[in-house]
């Protein structure tokens, strides 16, 4: 028997299911099966999942469709509450991406975490991981995408605090978790209002019924009335903004580094942080209608875009410099999601993965030739030392900055061009901005590459003695990782080139996403991009006039001017732009602000809270007060306690002659009343 002789939802349940599977046996039985036993549980069952996922989107371009409830898991009136599937164009390609990804990932941990005592738990919870993706982009309903929504979110936090004796990997998943909170509020109050207009959680409910909120609105506590579709359409961008990243909830992404370089690739380049990305366009006829809310999407991408960009030039970790370009090609798909380009952010969202997990992976192996060094100020030249991971890179490289006909350049491209075509207020200053993060995006990612492998050697203990003596590694010679971490780069490698060439036409002329994403007939954007297509040939030799190629050619010029002609220059220049500098360094303050404002707000607000409200009011008034009270009551009944027998008899006798005082005038008053009678 074949995948071909299953029927699509025995395809989707073994795909879903599989990397869960190899997640429990490495898990629970790790120690017992061993190392090797567990990484070829979970390759296997990530294995399985992708190999099925390729067979569901095959089928899915033939023209099968599945939309089945697996079974109900409550119901409340009329609102049931089920775990089902929806399988289209757009989960189909989904699941390939996250699957293929996620296989390329599990076979380098192999290589990168082979000495690491928690081997066994790190795959465990990669295809726990993997398992919560594939049930958030299979849902046909908003139960299970946020039941899939917080799971990724959980294994993030176990996987970002992997080394959890680290302090700054504790302190980094705890940042991701309470940011990831925030955003998810937002997500749940946007549910929320779509159970309580349409009385369902089902997607094709909720689509069907959102034409009908039209013109409905919510009174605002300040006598202000919202639209209803805006209001739900922010919301449940608020949560793709803590989930994809976005300003001002961006911040977790990059302390997240501090976990195992595998996880980068997977959670924080190809998959988790593409999550809102997939929600919006799976949401589009909710979107469609509610343009205040595509506007605010819009101007928040371009600042994530623009701003994160930015702060990818002064950064020395290799990784962060990654993860601040994940950041700004996050703002790239999410401005297309404002320009009702949802087919481009997803296109974007496919090649991005591929050549982001690319990049990731690649700093990964220089990572570990370098003998866990991070720092490119102590590398260079090591094209020589590493010819594969020089090539690789170079590769990712081009892709991200837009390069004509590797794959980043037709999505890439077709966004900005996309932008140009819209008709939203803000679409023409967005336009210029994205150009500017072309050059930016290419003058950061060619920094990276020429500090990392050419130039002058910068490592070895003759080249820095004081590094060399504090880290112990500085003797060691620079070397190719093997063959089980080089293997997966190559494979990377293919689609990074090839897949935009092959793809964008099917991406572009609507033919995969349709009846699937909904464009409303006043967005000209995606029609624009459409009557002027000439075939991906003709888009690349198109593009030698574009804005966008030579600000990204002049980008990698002026990179190799400042890291390999002029290295001295960039110190002048970070001189002489020092309040830039500073603010860039230093975030644009937004941790400062975050730790003062809010967190100190809260532990301020919690102080508060806990001396009057705590100590005062429950501890000191109503607990230790009452106390208090009944001791005073008791130390006065005990004056009359003295022990003494002669003490005790005038008690009585006063007692007896109180009585009689009281008694006396009642008995009178009684007789006299009788004899009258």
């Amino acid at each position: 028997m074949t995948l071909n002789d299953f029927s699509m939802l025995q395809l989707v349940l073994v795909a879903v299911f599989s990397p869960l599977v190899g997640s429990a046996i490495a898990g629970f039985f790790g120690k017992t099966i061993g190392r090797a036993n567990s990484h070829r549980a979970t390759i296997l069952g990530v294995a399985i999942s992708a190999a099925a996922s390729v067979v569901v989107l095959l089928r899915v371009l033939e023209g099968e469709r599945l939309v089945e409830t697996l079974y109900t898991w409550a119901q409340v009136g009329s609102l049931k509450l089920s775990v089902g599937f929806m399988i289209d164009s757009l989960s189909a390609v989904m699941m390939v991406v996250v699957t293929s990804v996620s296989l390329m990932v599990h076979i380098y941990t192999i290589g990168y975490m082979e000495e690491d005592d928690g081997y066994q738990r790190f795959f465990s919870y990669i295809s726990l991981f993997t398992f919560s993706m594939l049930m958030l982009v299979t849902a046909d309903n908003f139960l299970q995408l946020f039941f899939g929504w917080e799971a990724v979110g959980l294994v993030s936090y176990l996987l970002i605090g992997f080394w959890f004796k680290k302090p700054s990997a504790v302190t980094a998943n705890m940042k991701a978790f309470l940011v990831n909170r925030v955003g998810d509020f937002g997500f749940i109050l946007g549910i929320g209002l779509v159970v309580a207009y349409t009385g369902s959680l089902a997607y094709a409910d909720a689509f069907t019924a959102a034409p009908s909120l039209l013109g409905k609105t919510l009174g605002g506590s300040i006598g202000a009335d919202w639209d209803l579709l805006t209001v739900i359409g922010i919301c449940l961008f608020i949560g793709a903004m803590g989930k994809s990243a976005q300003f001002p909830l961006h911040v977790w992404l990059p302390d997240s580094m501090e976990g195992p370089t595998p996880i980068s690739a997977l959670i924080h380049a190809a998959t988790m942080v593409t999550a809102g990305i997939f929600m919006v366009s799976r949401m589009s006829p909710v979107f469609e209608l509610a343009p205040m809310a595509l506007d605010f999407i819009l101007v928040i991408g371009a600042i994530t875009a623009f701003f994160m960009g930015l702060l990818g030039l002064v950064q020395h970790d290799i990784k962060r410099v990654v993860a601040y370009s994940t950041l700004s090609q996050l703002g790239y798909m999410t401005v297309a999601l404002g320009a009702s380009a949802y087919s481009m952010a997803v296109f974007h969202l496919v090649t991005h993965a591929f050549f982001k997990a690319l990049l990731f992976l690649a700093a990964g192996s220089v990572i570990i030739g370098m003998h866990h060094e991070q720092d490119m100020r102590r590398m260079g030249s090591l094209w020589k030392k590493m010819p594969i991971t020089w090539l690789v890179s170079l590769l990712g490289s081009l892709a991200l900055i837009g390069t004509p006909l590797f794959s980043g350049f037709y999505s890439k491209d077709l966004i900005i061009e996309a932008v140009h075509a819209a008709n939203r207020p803000a679409a023409e200053v967005v336009y210029y901005v994205l150009l500017a993060g072309v050059f930016i995006t290419s003058l950061y990612s060619f920094r990276m590459f020429f500090l990392v492998f050419h130039g002058k050697p910068r490592w070895g203990q003759d080249h820095d003695p004081l590094h060399a003596a504090d880290h112990g590694h500085g003797h060691h010679e620079p070397h190719e990782s093997p063959w089980v971490v080089t293997l997966p780069l190559v494979l990377l490698a293919v689609p990074s080139v090839a897949l935009g060439y092959f793809a964008v036409e099917a991406f572009l002329l609507g033919e995969l996403f349709a009846g699937v994403i909904s464009v409303a007939e006043v967005h000209p954007a995606m029609a624009a991009l459409q009557g002027h297509w000439e075939g991906a040939l003709g888009l690349a030799q198109h593009a030698v006039v574009t804005p966008a190629f030579w600000l990204s050619m002049s980008g990698i010029v002026v990179a190799f001017v400042l890291t390999i002609v002029l290295p001295q220059w960039q110190g002048r220049i970070s001189s002489a732009l020092s309040p830039i500098t500073r603010l860039l360094e230093n975030k644009y303050y937004l941790d400062d602000l975050n730790a003062t404002v809010f967190a100190g707000g809260s532990r301020l607000l919690g102080t508060g809270l806990w001396r009057r409200a705590d100590q005062g009011l429950i501890d000191g008034l109503a607990v230790n007060g009452s106390a208090s009270l009944v001791g005073r009551v008791a130390s006065l009944l005990r004056l009359g306690q003295t022990g003494y027998l002669y003490h005790y008899a005038i008690a009585m006798i006063l007692g007896v002659a109180l009585m009689l005082w009281w008694f006396a005038p009642l008995l009178y008053r009684s007789l006299s009343a009788n004899l009258a009678s």
